[in-house]
């Protein structure tokens, strides 16, 4: 079988670099997803190449050639390759040497199928002669690509015992490969060794839980992991309410023609609490970006403001958010920017206010009544500041 001839095989900084690595030597090959999305019919964004030269080699190579290398890993054998902007990930074959469920020690080979066993899943492990576009399939990847079916590659307590992110990357690659029930002794070992996970790291975990949520139709295999026990090791807070406040916001979302979002959906699978979401989000050290995305979420406050109001106070990702998650219409901030209140506190000074904590409190409360208003135009909000600013002096007398 060969390897289809894509758009992407075609860039222009490809060829210097395969000519650089001597690919028509058999040096180096394509491996791992770019290989797999072509066969899919799949846009391939990143293309990772795999080599039988070391990385000191590979470095002088790409440098004689008037190439940019970057030692990314190269401890662990990886050079980012930057060839006519095009960044390209450049891997000697390796092996394990020793694991530990969260990091490998691994030593360099020459061996293509002894580097391929080394990978998780059978349709990761293909391979393809950039030259020839010969394919390479150790494993029976072709025929899992073919049959929809995400298989690890010999003993999966084996492949998990090695790398324990491995049990939330099966569920991610059914979801967004797979057809119908996931294999079942893949899915019999992720269940058995499902406490695993709790020696990851938190941000490995959340990495790979919200690639999960970011994926077109995720609903199903959240409920196998949900049946399964997966999350109880690090979100016991999931159960089977929040599958279905997922269920129902991936349907609005759709008919929305809203972008899935990860944060979202996480924020559905969690109850409506803004502390818990806080702590969720403190436990998988997710970034105060999202945090405060997440518990926006989560929290009922201007629960009764129009959308655009809402979205003037929390802003309109999290207005969006909090819409999909209810029973509002999303599309009403299609194109919606935050209006501007063009008041300083300057002005309401040159208006008669002293200066003060008075001057915040007043332009605060200039602003409740404006938004509440519909962000009237200059008019009438020169006649809400007039009456705010002659209350102020009233009660300051």
């Amino acid at each position: 079988m060969k390897l289809p001839n894509p758009k992407w095989r075609q860039r222009p900084g490809l060829k210097p670099l395969l000519a650089a690595l001597d690919a028509a030597g058999g040096q180096t090959r394509f491996v791992g997803g770019c290989v797999r999305d072509t066969l899919l019919g799949v846009d391939v964004n990143d293309i990772d190449l795999a080599t039988r030269l070391m990385p000191d080699e590979v470095v002088r190579r790409l440098e004689a050639a008037g190439l940019k290398a970057v030692p990314t890993g190269i401890a662990h054998g990886t050079v980012t390759a930057i060839s006519a902007g095009m960044p390209a990930e450049v891997t000697t074959l390796r092996r394990d040497v020793s694991t530990d469920g969260r990091r490998a020690t691994v030593a360099f080979t020459e061996d293509w199928r002894e580097d391929a066993a080394r990978r998780d899943f059978t349709i990761n492990a293909l391979s393809a002669d950039p030259v020839s576009g010969e394919i390479f399939d150790y494993f029976g990847g072709l025929d899992d690509l073919d049959a929809r079916r995400v298989r690890f590659i010999g003993d999966p307590l084996t492949r998990i015992a090695e790398d324990h992110l491995r049990i939330l990357r099966f569920f991610r690659f059914h979801a967004r490969f797979g057809r119908g029930e996931p294999d079942a002794e893949g899915l019999a070992a992720c269940t058995a060794r499902a406490n695993d996970l709790m020696a990851l790291s938190r941000e490995r975990i959340a990495d790979e839980l919200l690639k999960l949520l970011a994926l077109p139709e995720p609903e199903a295999t959240v409920a196998i992991m949900l049946d399964h026990g997966i999350f109880k090791p690090i979100i016991p807070e999931v159960d089977a309410i929040g599958l279905g406040r997922l269920q129902l916001l991936s349907s609005r979302e759709r008919d929305a023609d809203v972008a899935p979002a990860a944060l979202r959906r996480l924020a559905a699978l969690l109850p409506p609490d803004p502390d818990i979401a806080a702590d969720v989000a403190a436990r998988l050290r997710l970034s105060n970006k999202a945090l405060k995305r997440l518990t926006a979420a989560a929290s009922s406050d201007h629960a009764d403001a129009p959308p655009a109001q809402l979205a003037y106070w929390i802003g309109s990702e999290s207005a969006v958010d909090r819409l999909l998650l209810g029973d509002g219409d999303a599309r009403i901030l299609d194109g919606w920017t935050r209006p501007a209140l063009n008041l300083s506190g300057g002005d309401l000074i040159a208006m008669g206010l002293p200066q003060g904590p008075v001057v915040a409190r007043t332009r605060g409360e200039i602003e409740r009544l404006w938004v509440s208003e519909n962000f009237p135009e200059r008019k009438r909000l020169a006649e809400i500041a007039r009456v705010a600013v002659d209350q102020a002096l009233r009660s300051s007398q």
